[in-house]
Protein backbone atom coordinates (compact mmCIF):
# COMPACT_ATOMS: atom_id res chain seq x y z
CA UNK A 1 0.00 0.00 0.00
CA UNK A 2 1.34 3.41 -0.96
CA UNK A 3 1.46 6.63 1.04
CA UNK A 4 -1.76 7.61 -0.77
CA UNK A 5 -3.52 4.58 0.67
CA UNK A 6 -4.04 2.92 -2.73
CA UNK A 7 -2.38 0.13 -4.68
CA UNK A 8 -0.42 2.03 -7.33
CA UNK A 9 0.36 -1.15 -9.28
CA UNK A 10 -3.34 -1.42 -10.17
CA UNK A 11 -3.43 2.09 -11.67
CA UNK A 12 -2.83 2.74 -15.40
CA UNK A 13 0.74 3.72 -16.27
CA UNK A 14 -0.32 7.25 -17.26
CA UNK A 15 -1.89 7.74 -13.81
CA UNK A 16 1.36 6.83 -12.05
CA UNK A 17 3.30 9.13 -14.39
CA UNK A 18 0.94 11.99 -13.52
CA UNK A 19 1.42 11.23 -9.81
CA UNK A 20 5.20 11.35 -10.30
CA UNK A 21 4.93 14.77 -11.99
CA UNK A 22 2.55 16.10 -9.33
CA UNK A 23 4.76 14.91 -6.47
CA UNK A 24 7.81 16.53 -8.08
CA UNK A 25 5.95 19.84 -8.31
CA UNK A 26 4.90 19.56 -4.66
CA UNK A 27 8.48 18.81 -3.59
CA UNK A 28 9.81 21.71 -5.65
CA UNK A 29 7.37 24.18 -4.08
CA UNK A 30 8.09 22.91 -0.61
CA UNK A 31 11.85 23.15 -1.13
CA UNK A 32 11.43 26.68 -2.51
CA UNK A 33 9.70 27.85 0.66
CA UNK A 34 12.21 26.00 2.81
CA UNK A 35 15.20 27.59 1.05
CA UNK A 36 13.70 31.09 1.08
CA UNK A 37 12.96 31.00 4.80
CA UNK A 38 16.20 29.33 5.85
CA UNK A 39 18.40 31.58 3.70
CA UNK A 40 16.77 34.76 5.02
CA UNK A 41 17.45 33.67 8.58
CA UNK A 42 21.07 32.79 7.78
CA UNK A 43 21.60 36.04 5.91
CA UNK A 44 20.76 37.97 9.09
CA UNK A 45 23.81 36.32 10.68
CA UNK A 46 26.09 38.16 8.22
CA UNK A 47 27.84 35.13 6.73
CA UNK A 48 29.39 35.32 3.26
CA UNK A 49 27.46 34.71 0.05
CA UNK A 50 29.66 31.73 -0.83
CA UNK A 51 29.20 30.07 2.56
CA UNK A 52 25.43 30.67 2.42
CA UNK A 53 25.40 28.93 -0.95
CA UNK A 54 27.54 26.06 0.34
CA UNK A 55 25.53 25.49 3.52
CA UNK A 56 22.05 26.90 4.04
CA UNK A 57 20.96 27.06 0.40
CA UNK A 58 22.71 23.77 -0.41
CA UNK A 59 21.12 22.02 2.57
CA UNK A 60 17.71 23.44 1.73
CA UNK A 61 17.87 22.42 -1.91
CA UNK A 62 19.06 18.96 -0.81
CA UNK A 63 15.92 18.48 1.28
CA UNK A 64 14.09 16.57 -1.51
CA UNK A 65 17.05 14.20 -1.96
CA UNK A 66 17.18 13.71 1.79
CA UNK A 67 13.47 12.93 2.12
CA UNK A 68 13.39 10.62 -0.91
CA UNK A 69 16.58 8.78 0.07
CA UNK A 70 15.54 8.16 3.68
CA UNK A 71 12.00 7.19 2.64
CA UNK A 72 13.23 4.77 -0.02
CA UNK A 73 15.76 3.23 2.39
CA UNK A 74 13.09 2.45 4.99
CA UNK A 75 10.86 1.03 2.25
CA UNK A 76 13.76 -1.26 1.26
CA UNK A 77 14.22 0.38 -2.14
CA UNK A 78 18.01 0.71 -1.94
CA UNK A 79 18.42 1.40 -5.64
CA UNK A 80 16.14 4.44 -5.52
CA UNK A 81 17.67 5.55 -2.22
CA UNK A 82 21.29 5.60 -3.42
CA UNK A 83 20.57 6.06 -7.11
CA UNK A 84 18.68 9.26 -6.37
CA UNK A 85 21.81 10.80 -4.80
CA UNK A 86 24.25 9.65 -7.46
CA UNK A 87 21.89 10.72 -10.23
CA UNK A 88 21.16 14.08 -8.59
CA UNK A 89 24.86 14.89 -8.34
CA UNK A 90 25.41 14.09 -12.01
CA UNK A 91 22.27 16.02 -12.95
CA UNK A 92 23.41 19.01 -10.89
CA UNK A 93 26.84 19.22 -12.49
CA UNK A 94 25.80 18.19 -15.99
CA UNK A 95 22.37 19.53 -16.82
CA UNK A 96 22.10 22.36 -14.27
CA UNK A 97 25.64 23.75 -13.96
CA UNK A 98 26.34 22.97 -17.60
CA UNK A 99 23.02 24.33 -18.82
CA UNK A 100 23.33 27.56 -16.84
CA UNK A 101 26.94 28.02 -18.03
CA UNK A 102 25.80 27.47 -21.62
CA UNK A 103 23.34 30.31 -21.04
CA UNK A 104 25.93 32.57 -19.36
CA UNK A 105 29.56 31.76 -18.53
CA UNK A 106 30.01 31.22 -14.79
CA UNK A 107 33.15 32.62 -13.10
CA UNK A 108 34.65 30.35 -10.42
CA UNK A 109 36.43 31.49 -7.28
CA UNK A 110 39.78 30.21 -6.04
CA UNK A 111 38.22 29.36 -2.68
CA UNK A 112 35.59 27.17 -4.31
CA UNK A 113 38.23 25.47 -6.45
CA UNK A 114 40.81 24.88 -3.72
CA UNK A 115 38.60 24.16 -0.70
CA UNK A 116 35.18 22.87 -1.73
CA UNK A 117 35.58 21.18 -5.12
CA UNK A 118 38.38 18.89 -3.82
CA UNK A 119 36.07 17.82 -0.97
CA UNK A 120 33.44 16.83 -3.54
CA UNK A 121 36.01 15.00 -5.66
CA UNK A 122 37.46 13.12 -2.69
CA UNK A 123 34.01 12.19 -1.38
CA UNK A 124 32.93 10.90 -4.80
CA UNK A 125 36.00 8.67 -5.01
CA UNK A 126 35.38 7.50 -1.44
CA UNK A 127 31.80 6.49 -2.30
CA UNK A 128 33.08 4.52 -5.29
CA UNK A 129 35.38 2.65 -2.93
CA UNK A 130 32.71 2.05 -0.26
CA UNK A 131 30.00 0.80 -2.62
CA UNK A 132 32.12 -0.59 -5.44
CA UNK A 133 33.26 -3.64 -3.50
CA UNK A 134 30.17 -5.11 -1.82
CA UNK A 135 27.40 -2.99 -3.39
CA UNK A 136 26.10 -2.13 0.05
CA UNK A 137 25.80 1.09 2.04
CA UNK A 138 26.23 -0.03 5.64
CA UNK A 139 26.22 1.66 9.03
CA UNK A 140 30.01 1.92 9.14
CA UNK A 141 29.96 3.60 5.72
CA UNK A 142 27.32 6.01 6.97
CA UNK A 143 29.33 6.90 10.07
CA UNK A 144 32.43 7.64 7.96
CA UNK A 145 30.49 9.86 5.56
CA UNK A 146 28.63 11.76 8.27
CA UNK A 147 31.81 12.33 10.29
CA UNK A 148 33.40 13.90 7.22
CA UNK A 149 30.39 16.20 6.87
CA UNK A 150 30.84 17.42 10.44
CA UNK A 151 34.49 18.18 9.73
CA UNK A 152 33.59 20.04 6.54
CA UNK A 153 30.93 22.11 8.30
CA UNK A 154 33.43 22.98 11.04
CA UNK A 155 35.81 24.27 8.37
CA UNK A 156 33.07 26.37 6.77
CA UNK A 157 32.00 27.79 10.11
CA UNK A 158 35.59 28.79 10.84
CA UNK A 159 35.71 30.64 7.51
CA UNK A 160 32.09 31.80 7.56
CA UNK A 161 32.77 35.50 6.96
CA UNK A 162 35.26 35.10 4.11
CA UNK A 163 34.02 37.17 1.17
CA UNK A 164 30.99 38.51 2.98
CA UNK A 165 28.77 40.83 0.97
CA UNK A 166 26.27 43.47 2.08
CA UNK A 167 22.81 41.93 2.67
CA UNK A 168 21.14 44.19 0.11
CA UNK A 169 23.36 42.78 -2.64
CA UNK A 170 22.19 39.19 -2.23
CA UNK A 171 19.99 37.71 -5.00
CA UNK A 172 16.29 37.19 -4.54
CA UNK A 173 16.81 33.56 -3.55
CA UNK A 174 18.49 34.66 -0.31
CA UNK A 175 17.47 38.31 -0.01
CA UNK A 176 15.45 39.31 3.00
CA UNK A 177 12.15 41.00 2.21
CA UNK A 178 11.83 41.88 5.91
CA UNK A 179 9.21 39.20 6.68
CA UNK A 180 8.62 38.41 10.34
CA UNK A 181 10.43 35.55 12.03
CA UNK A 182 7.13 33.70 12.74
CA UNK A 183 6.26 33.89 9.03
CA UNK A 184 9.64 32.49 8.05
CA UNK A 185 9.26 29.74 10.65
CA UNK A 186 5.83 28.88 9.26
CA UNK A 187 7.16 28.72 5.70
CA UNK A 188 10.02 26.55 6.88
CA UNK A 189 7.63 24.09 8.53
CA UNK A 190 5.20 24.07 5.59
CA UNK A 191 8.04 23.52 3.14
CA UNK A 192 9.30 20.61 5.19
CA UNK A 193 5.84 19.02 5.26
CA UNK A 194 5.43 19.32 1.47
CA UNK A 195 8.91 17.96 0.79
CA UNK A 196 8.43 15.00 3.12
CA UNK A 197 4.91 14.14 1.98
CA UNK A 198 5.72 14.59 -1.70
CA UNK A 199 8.77 12.37 -1.35
CA UNK A 200 6.71 9.53 0.11
CA UNK A 201 4.40 9.62 -2.89
CA UNK A 202 7.25 10.05 -5.38
CA UNK A 203 9.07 6.93 -4.20
CA UNK A 204 5.93 4.79 -4.37
CA UNK A 205 4.80 6.05 -7.78
CA UNK A 206 8.28 5.94 -9.32
CA UNK A 207 8.67 2.33 -8.17
CA UNK A 208 5.33 1.46 -9.76
CA UNK A 209 6.39 3.10 -13.04
CA UNK A 210 9.65 1.14 -13.01
CA UNK A 211 7.79 -2.14 -12.60
CA UNK A 212 5.27 -1.21 -15.31
CA UNK A 213 7.96 -0.41 -17.89
CA UNK A 214 10.28 -3.23 -16.85
CA UNK A 215 13.05 -0.79 -15.99
CA UNK A 216 15.22 -1.39 -12.94
CA UNK A 217 14.69 0.72 -9.85
CA UNK A 218 18.31 1.86 -10.11
CA UNK A 219 17.74 3.41 -13.54
CA UNK A 220 14.54 5.11 -12.39
CA UNK A 221 16.28 6.40 -9.26
CA UNK A 222 19.40 7.65 -11.03
CA UNK A 223 17.45 9.40 -13.80
CA UNK A 224 13.78 10.34 -13.32
CA UNK A 225 13.70 10.58 -9.51
CA UNK A 226 17.10 12.31 -9.47
CA UNK A 227 15.93 14.91 -11.99
CA UNK A 228 12.78 15.58 -9.99
CA UNK A 229 14.55 16.10 -6.69
CA UNK A 230 17.06 18.44 -8.40
CA UNK A 231 14.35 20.99 -9.24
CA UNK A 232 15.28 23.30 -6.30
CA UNK A 233 18.96 23.33 -7.32
CA UNK A 234 17.95 24.29 -10.84
CA UNK A 235 15.74 27.17 -9.69
CA UNK A 236 18.33 28.51 -7.23
CA UNK A 237 21.26 28.22 -9.64
CA UNK A 238 19.40 29.84 -12.52
CA UNK A 239 18.31 32.73 -10.27
CA UNK A 240 21.90 33.21 -9.12
CA UNK A 241 23.22 33.27 -12.69
CA UNK A 242 20.55 35.71 -13.88
CA UNK A 243 21.38 38.04 -10.97
CA UNK A 244 25.11 37.52 -11.60
CA UNK A 245 25.64 36.11 -8.13
CA UNK A 246 27.86 33.28 -9.32
CA UNK A 247 29.13 32.23 -5.87
CA UNK A 248 25.55 31.38 -4.94
CA UNK A 249 25.11 29.43 -8.22
CA UNK A 250 28.30 27.38 -8.23
CA UNK A 251 28.48 27.20 -4.44
CA UNK A 252 24.92 25.91 -4.22
CA UNK A 253 25.61 23.03 -6.61
CA UNK A 254 28.98 22.03 -5.17
CA UNK A 255 27.62 22.34 -1.63
CA UNK A 256 24.44 20.45 -2.46
CA UNK A 257 26.42 17.57 -3.96
CA UNK A 258 28.63 17.43 -0.87
CA UNK A 259 25.58 17.41 1.40
CA UNK A 260 24.02 14.66 -0.72
CA UNK A 261 27.02 12.36 -0.42
CA UNK A 262 28.13 13.05 3.16
CA UNK A 263 24.92 14.11 4.88
CA UNK A 264 22.11 12.30 3.09
CA UNK A 265 23.87 9.02 2.32
CA UNK A 266 25.72 9.18 5.63
CA UNK A 267 22.51 9.44 7.64
CA UNK A 268 20.71 6.92 5.42
CA UNK A 269 23.50 4.38 5.92
CA UNK A 270 23.43 4.81 9.69
CA UNK A 271 19.64 4.52 9.91
CA UNK A 272 18.91 1.82 7.36
CA UNK A 273 21.70 -0.06 5.49
CA UNK A 274 20.75 -0.90 1.88
CA UNK A 275 22.09 -2.86 -1.06
CA UNK A 276 22.30 -1.57 -4.64
CA UNK A 277 22.27 -2.87 -8.20
CA UNK A 278 25.66 -3.75 -9.81
CA UNK A 279 24.87 -0.93 -12.27
CA UNK A 280 25.72 1.41 -9.39
CA UNK A 281 29.44 0.93 -10.07
CA UNK A 282 29.14 2.45 -13.53
CA UNK A 283 26.96 5.35 -12.39
CA UNK A 284 29.23 6.24 -9.46
CA UNK A 285 32.25 6.07 -11.77
CA UNK A 286 30.41 8.42 -14.15
CA UNK A 287 29.84 10.78 -11.23
CA UNK A 288 33.56 10.72 -10.34
CA UNK A 289 34.50 11.49 -13.93
CA UNK A 290 31.93 14.30 -14.11
CA UNK A 291 33.39 15.91 -10.99
CA UNK A 292 36.87 15.64 -12.53
CA UNK A 293 35.73 17.35 -15.72
CA UNK A 294 34.08 20.14 -13.73
CA UNK A 295 37.31 20.68 -11.76
CA UNK A 296 39.26 21.06 -15.00
CA UNK A 297 36.69 23.47 -16.43
CA UNK A 298 36.68 25.52 -13.21
CA UNK A 299 40.43 26.04 -13.48
CA UNK A 300 40.61 26.94 -17.17
CA UNK A 301 40.39 30.71 -17.14
CA UNK A 302 38.71 30.59 -13.70
CA UNK A 303 35.29 30.22 -15.28
CA UNK A 304 33.04 27.64 -16.89
CA UNK A 305 32.58 28.90 -20.41
CA UNK A 306 29.47 28.49 -22.55
CA UNK A 307 31.19 25.80 -24.64
CA UNK A 308 32.29 23.93 -21.53
CA UNK A 309 28.74 24.19 -20.19
CA UNK A 310 27.41 22.64 -23.37
CA UNK A 311 29.92 19.80 -23.08
CA UNK A 312 28.76 19.09 -19.52
CA UNK A 313 25.16 18.87 -20.72
CA UNK A 314 26.14 16.45 -23.50
CA UNK A 315 28.10 14.26 -21.06
CA UNK A 316 25.11 14.06 -18.71
CA UNK A 317 22.78 13.30 -21.62
CA UNK A 318 25.06 10.52 -22.84
CA UNK A 319 25.01 8.97 -19.38
CA UNK A 320 21.19 8.97 -19.38
CA UNK A 321 21.11 7.30 -22.79
CA UNK A 322 23.60 4.68 -21.59
CA UNK A 323 21.54 3.90 -18.48
CA UNK A 324 18.29 3.42 -20.35
CA UNK A 325 19.81 1.55 -23.30
CA UNK A 326 21.53 -1.02 -21.07
CA UNK A 327 18.61 -1.64 -18.71
CA UNK A 328 15.53 -1.60 -20.93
Amino acid sequence: MSALGIDLDKLPIYANVLIVVASILIIAQGAHWLVEAAARIAKRLGVSELVIGLTVVAFGTSAPEFAVTITAAFKDHGDISVGNIVGSNIFNLGFILGGCAAFRAIPTSMTLFKRDAPVLAGTSVLLLGLLGIDLRLGRYDGVVLFALLIGYLALLFKQRKDGAVPPEELPSTVAARAPSLPRDSGLLLLGLVLVTGGSQVLVDSATAVARAFGVSEWVIGVTIVAAGTSAPEFATTLAGVMHRRFDISAGNLIGSDIFNLLGVLGLAGMLQPVGVDPMARYSILAMVLMVGVVLVFMRTGWRISRLEGLLLVLIALARWIFDFSTRL
